[in-house]
Parts: C-alpha cells; structure tokens; sequence
C-alpha cells in the first residue's frame, strides 16, 4: 500500500511539475515599430521573466513616421531599433516590410498574420482595437480579427499547420469612446517593471525623442542626455491608474495589493477569440497569483 501512495505521490509530482513548466507563448501585433512596447511592454516584460515566450510583431516599418528621415533609411532605422528594443523587453521582434501609412486589410496580410500566430503556437494574441484614430492601427485590429477564428482552419494558410485550439485574443487600451468604451477585463500590475519598460521603449530613439514629440509640440522640450531622457520620457508616457482599471486589480489581485500599484496595463477579451474563464485567465497570466 505505502508503495502505491508513492507511486502515485511521485505521478502528482511529476504531473505538477510539468504543468508549471508549461510555456505560454504571447504575441503581440501592432501597426508600427513601438506600437506592442506601450501598449504591453510591461506585460511581456512579466511573461518573458517567468520565462515564457513572448514575440512583437510590428506590421508596417515605419517609413512614414518622420518629419526629416523617410523612406528606406527610416525604415532600416526603425527596424534597428525594434531589434534592441526586443533586447530590452527580453522578447522576439518582427517587423514586416508594410509600408507606414499605407496598411490596409489585404488577404495576403491576413495569411502573413495567421502564418505567424500558428508558427508562434500563440496561447495569446494581442493587438488594438478597431477604433483609432491611426488608420493603420483600424487595419492592424481589422486584420488580426479576421485572422482570430482562420488560425484553427486547415483550409486556410494550408502551408501552416492550423492550431488545435483557438487562442485568446485581446484588445490593448485606448481611451475611445465610441462606438462603445474599452472594457477593463485584465488588468496587470507593471510597477516592478515600469523601469525596465521606459528603457526598453527608449530604444525607439526616432520615434519617442523625434517623431512623436515633434507631432506634439514638445521636440523643443526632449533632453539631451539619456538619463534624463528617461525621466522624461517616463513622465510623459506613463501608464497612470484609472478607476476603472482600479476596479479590475482589485478583481485580479486583492485590495491591498491593488492600492499599492502604481502603474499597469490593461487589455479586454475580443469576442472573436476563445472566452477564457476567470480560472483560466488566472492560468494564461501566471503573474496574477492564485
């Protein structure tokens, strides 16, 4: 009898085992280089240190996004520059040789994306919403929608194996309202990675030092040196708490550690992927906690 006990303690075990030794594998779809960084760089940050796999996908190079630099000089730059951002964030990046401005909903793109999401083996897909303000950011959540439910079908893309089970697919935060708001489903605690984060999005110099502040007006106010660069670029796009994404913490992690967050990232179930339960959600985004 004691022998059973443990042989069967030693199954368990093993069973245990294997299943924390799981890898989740994340990617994130974004319309430009920098586009997955905001939007979810704390996040992947999170999975990659749990040691899970976690890959970027930008779908246009960024030609476009420059007031000076353009063309194929600006795209080898931002393909440059995702390259180390990818380092920083400890994650894969790809960018695709789309142009900048010019995405739209093709075929061919839709099977690039669905190739990639089988390829990726992906548990989760993220990427925006389909309203923005940024054309290529509408066609970017238009495409990987289109592709949610054709990963799992065998007739399409046949030169990829379908994946057996539809991932889950998630919506990146905006502040849009219409046609109707974002909704706060998952909401992860970035604090300890916040850092981490700014220097990872530092990465993309064109973009967050040139292009972006000079489409805002403050290019006159980017500091020289990279230290202090950095707080400023952690003053201007840190991802404050809002009550609604308040409200979900305390759902996801408690009161108490809900009140001590200081910055997170949050995402919203798309309805064309797999509807996970909170206990699996719990399972998909181990930094949660049980």
């Amino acid at each position: 009898m004691k022998r059973i006990v443990s042989l069967l303690f030693g199954i368990l075990f093993s069973i245990s085992i294997f299943s924390q030794s799981e890898k989740i594998n994340v990617i994130v779809i974004g319309a430009h280089p920098d586009d997955c960084d905001v939007d979810a760089g704390g996040t992947a940050i999170k999975f990659a240190e749990m040691g899970h796999n976690v890959l970027f996908v930008s779908l246009t190079n960024g030609d476009a996004g420059h007031f000076e630099k353009g063309g194929g000089a600006l795209a080898k730059i931002r393909r440059a520059e995702a390259e180390e951002a990818g380092k920083r964030f400890g994650v894969t990046y790809k960018v695709l040789d789309n142009h900048d401005g010019e995405l739209m909903p093709t075929l061919e793109i839709r099977l690039d994306i669905i190739r990639l999401i089988r390829q990726w083996n992906a548990d989760i897909v993220i990427s925006c919403r389909p309203n923005d303000y940024h054309p290529d950011h509408r066609n970017t959540a238009i495409l990987v929608q289109d592709a949610a439910f054709m990963v799992i079908v065998p007739n399409v893309a046949p030169d990829t194996p379908p994946l057996k089970n539809n991932p889950v697919f998630l919506y990146t935060e905006d502040r849009f309202q219409k046609p109707q708001p974002f909704a706060h489903d998952i909401t992860i605690d970035i604090t300890e990675v916040f850092d981490q984060k700014i220097f990872a999005m530092a990465a993309h110099e064109s973009q967050f030092f040139e292009w972006l502040p000079w489409t805002s007006g403050r290019l006159d106010q980017v500091p020289k040196e990279t230290k202090d660069r950095l707080v400023w670029l952690a003053n201007w796009r840190s991802p404050r708490i809002s009550e609604e994404m308040k409200i979900s913490m305390v759902k996801w992690y408690g009161q108490e550690k809900a009140n001590k967050a200081r910055y997170a990232e949050s995402f919203e179930i798309c309805e064309y992927g797999r509807r996970p339960s909170d206990k699996e959600i719990k399972k998909l985004f181990p930094m949660l906690g049980n």
